[in-house]
């Protein structure tokens, strides 16, 4: 069949951030649909203007110069979600879906959906990969009682014209069903673990740290990802700042881009830091992420403290699943439980920073409790979120909703 994948910020493994949609729709295509992608270009050179198509390992990438990234303001990306949503959605109908599969953020994504489905018996399938509006709201973000009203209808108009919901967390299908969706047609299918991608000799760990500038027998904390208000990537500059006084072969690799960027890089530099204990570097290539998490010691992935990040399914934390790297978080909620029931890292405290210190500098002066760490982390990688397997439940969502559809239709 002919799916229309809408995904404002689809990358391949040469760009930087979630590669899901790519590795979804490859094995799509490997299944033998057809897959057309349709989203943004964030990075046009200011000469592009209207779509662009590409094939790319079989899937046709529609590609809307649409100006985003991380640091913008709140009302330019209120734009470029406009923008996006408005002309994604006549391409969207042109096409002519049997299926169309529409994931989240921003929430517009529901929108050229359900127009390209309108007057047409074409399902929709709709994927929450963050719980929006609720994660804005709880955290202060969205404080505007009419922008509040206008995101909570269109999270319920999302829910009530999605054939099938997928959420990325127990914690996002909870939410979801509060605001609108059928329990029974929500599936949740995790963030996933590339085991074979990352699947690298130590060697490359080794010669990353040589182009860096970082002695092989220091310990390497990393964060890679967004650097956004809801990160708080500072915990770790302020974490970094305390063991250094104790410890003097740990340094913090802070790899990634968002708003709060150049704060956290000021920081480190406020603190004597930067360039030795705490390097802040930008984001690379999905590629290149097995050579950076082969150097880790530890991995990380942190968040504001608030009960709303809990239900979260970053990417970061199952690639270091599936490159075998213990893991340290400093939130609560399934992840935490899944380190705790696995043994495959620490949960720091969010508050306390001299116990996270303790916790964390216990972790890198202990050898043996850091290799049953990465046993056990990739152990769990191939158990739980293989990449092949979470993408066949997947396939096997779309496929069983089409096939509904047709059978309602026909009848």
């Amino acid at each position: 069949m002919r799916i229309v994948y809408l995904h404002q910020y689809f990358n391949t493994p040469e760009q930087s951030g979630s590669t899901r949609s790519y590795e979804f729709a490859r094995r799509l295509v490997e299944r033998g649909h057809e897959v057309h992608i349709v989203t943004s270009l964030r990075d046009a050179d200011g000469l592009a203007r209207d779509w662009s198509l590409d094939v790319v390992e079989g899937i046709h990438v529609h590609r809307l110069p649409v100006e985003y990234n991380n640091s913008m303001g709140f009302i330019q990306r209120l734009r470029a979600f406009g923008l996006f949503a408005v002309k994604s959605a006549r391409r969207a109908r042109t096409l002519r879906g049997d299926l169309l599969i529409a994931t989240s953020t921003p929430l517009t994504i529901i929108l050229p959906a359900w127009y390209a489905s309108v007057g047409r018996a074409t399902p929709i399938v709709f994927e929450v990969r963050d719980a929006w509006p609720t994660v804005p709201i709880a955290l202060g973000y969205l404080k505007n009682p009419i922008m509040k009203t206008l995101a909570r209808w269109l999270e319920r108009f999302a829910y009530r014209r999605a054939a099938h919901v997928i959420a990325l967390s127990e914690g996002m299908k909870d939410d979801a069903c509060l605001h609108g969706a059928d329990r029974d047609q929500v599936t949740v299918i995790p963030n996933a673990s590339d085991i074979e991608l990352f699947d690298v000799d130590a060697s490359n760990g080794s010669r990353w740290r040589e182009a860096h500038s970082i002695p092989q027998d220091s310990s390497v904390v990393l964060y890679s990802g967004t650097f956004g208000a809801a990160n708080g990537v500072g915990y770790l500059v302020e974490l970094a700042s305390i063991i250094s006084k104790s410890a003097d072969d740990v340094v913090f690799v802070l790899m990634g881009a968002g708003a709060e960027f150049e704060q956290v890089a000021a920081r480190a530099e406020e603190l004597g830091l930067a360039g030795d204990k705490v390097r802040v570097l930008p984001p690379v290539p999905k590629s290149e992420m097995p050579s950076v998490l082969s150097a880790a010691t530890v991995a990380t992935s942190v968040v504001v403290p608030n009960p709303a990040m809990e239900a979260n399914s970053a990417n970061k934390f199952f690639d270091a699943l599936a490159s075998g790297t213990p893991i340290a978080i400093n939130h609560g909620g399934w992840q935490a439980d899944l380190i705790t029931r696995h043994g495959i890292g620490i949960v720091l405290d969010s508050f306390d920073l001299e116990d996270a210190a303790v916790q964390l500098t216990a972790l890198l002066q202990d050898p043996e409790r850091l290799l049953l760490f990465s046993r056990a982390a990739a152990d769990l990688a191939r158990s739980e979120f293989s990449r092949d397997d979470l993408a066949t439940r997947f396939i096997d969502v779309a496929e069983s909703t089409a096939r509904m559809q047709r059978t309602l239709t026909h009848r």
